[in-house]
């Protein structure tokens, strides 16, 4: 990506889609630069649809070598997502049809899902 490519993303982009669809359409060339495009997704989207989005690609792709950039969309999302709009299908996307039933052993293990859990079942005893 050239300096050019992001000053121009940081300008345009008022909502994390156009950031998104870069990542997407770029996965594998900008690896160099996913520090910084995930920067600024977390800046510009309010309210969580593309950096859980992001999140849910990254991972698909390569959750391993990815991971830290899925961590910190996911805590993004986590904070902005007031609505619970998009954090059902991220926390299971992310750690399977059976989170639910595996909910205490990946709280202990994952912060991130310990805080989407308690967003999404507030009354659960984990």
């Amino acid at each position: 990506m050239k300096a050019e490519e992001l000053d121009k993303l940081k300008r345009n982009d008022k909502d994390g889609l156009l950031t998104y669809e870069y990542i997407a359409n770029n996965i594998g060339e900008c690896d160099g630069e996913l520090e910084a495009l995930c920067e600024l997704l977390c800046e510009v989207d309010l309210n969580g649809q593309f950096t859980a989005s992001a999140a849910r690609f990254l991972h698909a792709i390569d959750a391993e070598a990815y991971g830290e950039h899925v961590r910190r969309l996911v805590a993004s999302t986590i904070d902005r997502d007031r609505e619970r709009a998009y954090l059902g299908d991220l926390i299971e996307n992310l750690y399977g049809a059976d989170y639910h039933a595996r909910a205490r052993e990946l709280s202990a293990a994952d912060n991130n899902f310990r805080r989407m859990y308690k967003r999404l079942f507030p009354q659960s005893l984990i």
